[in-house]
């Protein structure tokens, strides 16, 4: 999508990089390979989000061929699964508890591997929607590691190859006013 499309839904109330209105969560993806060296520039951004006291909680369990797609699959609910299957990458972002605040910092990780794949021109859908267990079963996770979301990452294709329930959503959403997410001294 354009800057001139994107400008149809998003609009700053300041003036910010293009690059935070340009990332938005599309559903569609072309089953196109994302290039080894792309995709590690992805996960070096998220290799440098902040994070408290330099711990580092977060790790990202990854599947690019069609045999770990299909394994991811079995714990993503059909909802999402109908839309992710043609994402050529999927990853499933977890996070060490031992740090208290590893889910804060498993979230600038995800906003940082979101906004590096916006400039290499890739797009990347998080998702909530599945089984949290079953992931840690079919992929091994320790339960010293919450498992936070998985995240479909690609070129993306064209809106009209989406199952039809998901057309009219499939366009950037726009952010309530800044006025209404500041507080001046106390919670109004």
């Amino acid at each position: 999508m354009s800057e001139i499309q994107i400008k149809q839904f998003r609009q700053a109330d300041h003036d910010i990089d293009q690059v935070y209105l340009d990332r938005w969560s599309p559903r569609s993806f072309q089953e196109k390979e994302v290039p080894e060296e792309v995709l590690m520039r992805i996960f070096e951004a998220a290799r440098w989000a902040p994070s408290a006291n330099n711990f580092q909680p977060s790790r990202f369990i990854i599947a690019r061929n069609k045999e770990d797609r299909e394994l991811f699959h079995t714990f993503i609910n059909e909802g999402n699964r109908l839309w992710c299957e043609k994402a050529p990458v999927l990853a499933v972002l977890i996070s060490n508890k031992e740090n208290p605040v590893h889910t804060f910092d498993a979230g600038t990780a995800w906003g940082y591997l979101s906004l590096q794949a916006t400039k290499e021109g890739l797009i990347t859908h998080a998702m909530g929607g599945f089984q949290r267990e079953k992931a840690r079963e079919v992929l091994n996770i320790p339960d010293n590691y919450d498992v936070q979301i998985v995240i479909a990452i690609g070129y993306q294709g064209e809106k009209e190859a989406l199952p039809e329930n998901f057309l009219t959503r499939e366009q950037p959403s726009n952010r309530r006013p800044l006025k209404e997410s500041i507080f001046e001294a106390k919670f109004k």
